[in-house]
């Protein structure tokens, strides 16, 4: 179930004497970035405010990601579980998410895969204002949408020829490319993979 100001209610804040456990997930990475509790007050001024907000069990008051550090969290949406006693936050971060400086509370886990991509697409973003001189991504985006467009095509081209000769070490290598160079496109013209996915979604419909 989806959270908004009308449906607070039906969560079942009397099965931990009014708090519940809130995990907070990268909206773009899918990355689990920290866990706490939400009291109502808590939840009404996350969904109100679009910053999330946790109760304090050690100060015993409402407290805002980021209200220090600055490192807030911005609200995308706000679900709970099939039994309406946890909640499920989804959130794009400014900043690293933990207190030690890391991205995640769980930094010593691996990512996954998805994930992985998720991370690239910031990275490669991060890339677009850089020196051309920094690296080959910037230099990529200082030639512009034409030659960004000519190399997927190019890549493109190369894993369909990788596939059609059953040359899995190639293909794999080639799919990398294509990838890359068709996430620094989207990018370069202000989109990303979540667009593409928006679309996906819709034709799963």
């Amino acid at each position: 179930m989806i959270i908004d100001l009308s449906n607070m209610t039906e969560l079942a804040w009397d099965k931990m004497d009014g708090l519940l456990p809130a995990i907070v997930q990268d909206a773009v990475t899918g990355k689990v970035l920290m866990q706490g509790y939400m009291n109502t007050e808590a939840l009404s001024a996350t969904l109100e405010s679009r910053k999330v907000t946790f109760f304090s069990r050690s100060k015993q008051r409402l407290w805002q990601k980021g209200e220090t550090s600055g490192n807030t969290l911005d609200l995308v949406e706000a679900g709970c579980d099939c039994d309406h006693d946890s909640l499920l936050i989804l959130a794009n971060p400014n900043g690293p998410t933990c207190h030690t400086g890391a991205e995640s509370c769980w930094f010593t886990s691996n990512a996954s895969d998805f994930t992985f991509l998720g991370d690239l697409e910031r990275i490669l973003a991060a890339r677009k204002t850089a020196d051309p001189e920094s690296s080959y991504t910037a230099r990529l985006y200082a030639k512009g949408i034409k030659r960004i467009a000519q190399k997927v095509g190019e890549e493109g081209v190369e894993t369909a020829l990788a596939a059609t000769v059953h040359d899995k070490e190639e293909l794999k290598n080639e799919a990398a490319d294509l990838l890359y160079h068709l996430t620094v496109l989207l990018q370069a013209s202000d989109m990303s993979m979540s667009d593409a996915i928006a679309v996906l979604r819709e034709r799963q419909q």
